[in-house]
This record gives C-alpha cells, structure tokens and sequence, in this order.
C-alpha cells in the first residue's frame, strides 16, 4: 500500500509539472528579462590631457570648477538624438554612449582645461562649489543633424569669477562646432561628435585661459 502511495505522488507530480512548462514556455516569450546588450558604447576622449603626474593647487582661489551642463530631455539619455525635421526628432540606430552625453561632456571639458591652464580643475560630483572659478552650462545640442547630414555640438557656457567681498564678475559663451558630410551611422557620428565636442571644449579653455591672462596683474 505505501509503495502504491508513493508512485501515486510521483505521477501527480509529473502531472502538475506537464501542466505547468507550456504556461512556462508561452510567458517566456512575451516577457524579457533584459534586452540584447549593444556591441559596443561609445565614448568622449580629449584630444588634450594633462602632463602624467601633473597636479594642481589645491587653494580655492586657483581651483577651476566645472559643473554637470543643463540638457534638454532628448539628451537627457544614452541615444543620440537625430534631427528628421524641425519638429521631429528619432535616435540613431544601435548608438549608445556609455553613460549620459552631460557628464561625459563635462569630464571632457575638465580634461582639456586641465591640460590647458594647468591649474586643479573639480569635474566630480563631491568636488566643493566654492572654488574661485566655476563654469556652468547648458548643452544645447549634441547629436545629428539629418536634414544636411551634419552632427552638431552647441554649449552655452557660464563662467563665474568670484573676487570676494561681493565682487563677482560673469562672462557668457555660446560655443558651438558643426561637422557635415557624416553619415548616419553610429560610428561615424560617434567620431564626428568626439571631434566636435573636443573644438568646444578647447574653444572654451582658451577663453577661460586668455581671461585668466587679461586679469592677472602686471609684473611691472
């Protein structure tokens, strides 16, 4: 009786188990837990680097602040925005950055201010707000452009210059660097857009550079 029993239980397991795998099978294929990765991301890369073993003040007054640029919500992702008309916008096929085009910007603009100016440049999260120079921002454009097959990198930049006892001085910048001829491929426009970004980067330290220069008090 007891051995019947147990064959009993082991066929209604059976049972519930056959039951259950086409219920199994037929949700598998409308549920996806995470989709197929990308074969590769792309990323920003500075033309301009720092000196290795190159350091920097570490006195707020000779300190470079660079804070994470303001974007509109169609960069606020890791797509590439393409521009179909001007009131339609889609995303570039299998393009991905590695992470959003704001904080790869900004850490492209610390490096190549780093490398310009030489002094301590902040381009973290945890970096103090009251170093004496600071450069905010918005990043206006940073995608493609299909209608003239164009990639198109625009920032309109803040620099603050804190003089202490209330003096605080502000310049404005709208840099902006286009290269056409691109096709609309992520490689292509991956490149074209690391070029373009590196032009504005640059463009935007020698300012900073040339001002620093124009204050700096005569040695005669």
């Amino acid at each position: 009786m007891s051995r019947l029993s147990n064959r009993s239980g082991a066929i209604s397991r059976t049972l519930k188990l056959a039951a259950i795998m086409p219920a199994a099978l037929a949700l598998s294929g409308c549920v996806s837990f995470g989709g197929e990765p990308p074969e590769s991301l792309l990323n920003l890369t500075s033309d301009l680097t720092a000196p290795s073993g190159q350091g920097g003040s570490v006195v707020n007054d000779d300190a470079i602040f660079i804070a994470t640029p303001e974007v509109p919500a169609r960069l606020d992702v890791t797509r590439i925005p393409v521009r179909v008309s001007d009131n339609e916008i889609a995303y570039l096929q299998d393009a991905f950055w590695v992470e959003k085009p704001a904080r790869l910007f900004r850490r492209l603009i610390g490096e190549t201010v780093r490398a310009r100016s030489g002094v301590l440049v902040l381009d973290t999260d945890g970096a103090p707000l009251n170093a004496k120079i600071a450069i905010r921002g918005t990043l206006r454009e940073f995608g493609y452009d299909a209608t003239r097959s164009a990639v198109v990198v625009r920032y309109d930049a803040i620099i603050s210059n804190d003089q202490g006892a209330d003096d605080s001085r502000f310049a404005t910048f709208r840099l902006e660097a286009v290269e056409e001829g691109v096709t609309p491929d992520p490689v292509s426009v991956g490149q074209a857009l690391n070029r373009a970004a590196n032009r504005v980067a640059q463009e935007l330290a020698d300012s900073l550079v040339r001002s620093s220069a124009a204050e700096a008090p005569s040695s005669e």
